[in-house]
């Protein structure tokens, strides 16, 4: 296979990502398709969509080796389950699966149509195998078990953002900002409240502590 798309995100690397799509709405990325398929043809009829499926590539683990069993971060990164009955990008064939909101497309652009989506939980220049719509009937399965991760996580964690660090922060990034570190990026494994923290976002480096709770911001550079 080969990518027909690449992600336009805020995330330079994994870390600071949400570890699934629809955590935080307010994030907002764009689907960038490679010269074959900047077709306007080729999406005909995807504005009647809310929602399409993502079908990508875990592209920071291209070659490395794939593991029976996984420790998910939802469960602490403690306990082992089968790679099949996770989301762990330590796959076989390193394919992930995203559902995202359609929030337009920008149809004259010098790259040809852009679809902007919400909710994405995708590296920066992730390549996109393929792009689905979201059909409710066929997709949505109210009665569905979840199995370890049967209810949406809630926000753990409270953010302290000083007013000076906020404003470093473009207006419209402030929001999904918040919402990211309150999802608490960091891996399940380390609870040192003394460490800072820090990831790429929006062009910037964020640097954060957490203790008893409370994520604080320190710095943006």
């Amino acid at each position: 296979m080969e990518p027909v798309a690449h992600i336009r995100s805020d995330f330079s690397s994994k870390f600071g990502a949400p570890r699934q799509a629809g955590l935080v709405e307010e994030l907002r990325s764009a689907v960038v398709f490679e010269p074959p398929y900047r077709i306007a043809e080729a999406l005909r009829g995807i504005e009647g969509f809310s929602h399409l499926w993502l079908i990508w590539e875990f592209s920071e683990n291209r070659g490395k080796a794939w593991s029976p069993t996984v420790r998910p971060p939802r469960l602490g990164g403690n306990r082992r389950l089968g790679v099949f009955a996770t989301r762990s990008p330590f796959r076989p064939n390193p394919i992930g699966l995203s559902c995202v909101k359609l929030e337009g497309v920008d149809w004259d652009t010098p790259e040809g149509p852009v679809l902007r989506v919400a909710g994405g939980d995708l590296v920066d220049g992730t390549p996109i195998f393929d792009i689905k719509p979201y059909i409710p009937y066929a997709d949505c399965r109210p009665e569905a078990t979840g199995g370890f991760a049967g209810a949406a996580p809630e926000e753990t964690l409270a953010v302290e953002f000083p007013p000076g660090l906020l404003e470093r922060v473009p207006g419209d990034r402030r929001a999904a900002l918040t919402g990211v570190l309150a999802q608490d990026p960091r891996p399940p494994y380390q609870n040192d409240p003394d460490r800072v923290y820090g990831f790429g976002f929006a062009g910037l480096e964020v640097r954060f502590t957490v203790r008893d709770g409370v994520l604080t911001v320190v710095d943006i550079l």
